[in-house]
């Protein structure tokens, strides 16, 4: 059974993904993982292939939720984006992105943070 925190973060996934779809992009895969690294969207317009991370949260009392993506998870996803990059043969450039989905009692709003962070090399 899921608690209401999972049911609330897949909501909010399901919304970005629709919101990024609007805004042109392919939706090439959502929750994808390898071992245990997971993206919870990977995205791909003309030029980018779009590694997504999305955070939901049901208010902003405690912070935007796009504040929430800690080092730790900045490195997975750069780990992850080069594993489906080798596995993919995709030699688009790499972008990493937040959305930001905050959802109160059915009213949702969507922040889409293009290029929230760069790889730490």
């Amino acid at each position: 059974m899921q608690t209401e925190k999972q049911i609330k973060g897949k909501r909010g996934e399901q919304l970005a993904a629709e919101y990024l779809s609007q805004k042109g992009y392919s939706i090439l895969e959502q929750n994808w993982q390898i071992g245990h690294l997971e993206v919870d969207i990977i995205a791909s317009n003309e030029t980018m292939l779009v590694f997504v991370e999305v955070k939901t949260r049901k208010s902003n009392a405690f912070g935007e939720p796009e504040e929430f993506v800690g080092i730790a998870k900045q490195r997975n996803l750069i780990k992850a984006a080069n594993i489906y990059s080798s596995k993919t043969n995709i030699t688009k450039e790499v972008r990493f992105d937040i959305v930001s989905v905050i959802l109160d009692e059915g009213i949702s709003s969507i922040k889409h943070i293009e290029d929230a962070f760069k790889p730490r090399w």
